[in-house]
């Protein structure tokens, strides 16, 4: 057994990110089931704003912006000068500027986290939402967007707890969907909310650290089977992968249907570059 983090695979992240479908899928699966916690995307544009000395005419980059959500909640609360939507997927991309209307100045970046094409001290705030883990090295990623930072900038880290979602690992693996699912890396083994104050370089100082547990109550195995599709964490048997409806048979087919609960925690960080001059 593989003990990679799935989001670290290339072969994944095509199958994630190749087109905005799945991606949709999975947070309108997580979405209805959610029962507690705060809209992520809202706490960090107000988390920003309360931490920057000024929110206007600022530079600020969402790394890894995918659909563009946290983007859309940047713009309309810090109104900056400029934002930069960046992420490696073309797809991602394409949707984000889709999904972001108005006048909003924003310019859109296909790039590769950890080779960002920006100058040094280009930024004020950068954001880095629930997109860490997706590399086997964060602390570089982390250092170039330090590097990319002004000093006194704001660097905004969000990621989930390793155990997040961890009652699914036992359903799946009660339904011999995946027998190892419970022994499967979590999918935020490379960054989460135990390790990524770790992550800082030295030029990082951190100025605020929260953790938020978010609950989400599946409706019936149907739901469940929903989010199970979007996911590349479990080897699911042949014809099962990708598919909500087969997924969703062979569930009801071992298990009772009814409601199924999980959790997760949500970490924000936020860090100031130091002046080192």
């Amino acid at each position: 057994m593989s003990t990679a983090n799935a989001f670290t695979r290339s072969t994944a992240q095509r199958e994630l990110y190749g087109s905005g479908a799945r991606l949709a899928t999975r947070t309108r699966a997580l979405h209805r089931a959610k029962t507690s916690g705060r809209p992520v995307a809202d706490v960090i544009a107000e988390l920003a704003a309360a931490h920057l000395p000024t929110a206007s005419g600022t530079v600020v980059a969402d790394i890894g912006c995918g659909r563009g959500t946290t983007s859309r909640a940047l713009t309309e609360r810090l109104r900056p000068r400029c934002l930069l939507a960046v992420d490696a997927s073309v797809a991602m991309i394409t949707d984000a500027r889709a999904r972001i209307t108005g006048d909003a100045p924003i310019v859109y970046l296909q790039a590769d986290f950890h080779r960002l094409p920006l100058a040094g001290a280009a930024c004020d705030l950068v954001v880095a939402a629930f997109c860490l883990y997706h590399s086997r090295d964060p602390r570089s990623v982390v250092a170039e967007l330090a590097r990319v930072l002004r000093p006194g900038g704001l660097a905004a880290l969000v990621t989930k707890s390793a155990d997040s979602y961890q009652a699914l690992d036992h359903l799946v693996a009660g339904a011999g969907l995946d027998p190892d699912a419970l022994e499967r890396p979590s999918l935020y083994s490379t960054a989460h909310s135990g390790n990524l104050p770790t992550l800082l370089p030295p030029s990082l100082r951190t100025v605020h650290l929260e953790h938020e547990r978010h609950t989400f109550d599946f409706t019936d195995l149907g739901h469940v089977a929903a989010y199970l599709a979007t996911t590349p964490k479990y080897e699911l048997p042949p014809g099962l992968a990708g598919d909500p409806d087969a997924i969703t048979s062979r569930l009801r087919a071992r298990l009772p249907d009814g409601p199924v609960h999980a959790a997760s925690t949500v970490t924000y960080l936020l860090a100031r570059k130091e002046d080192t001059t």
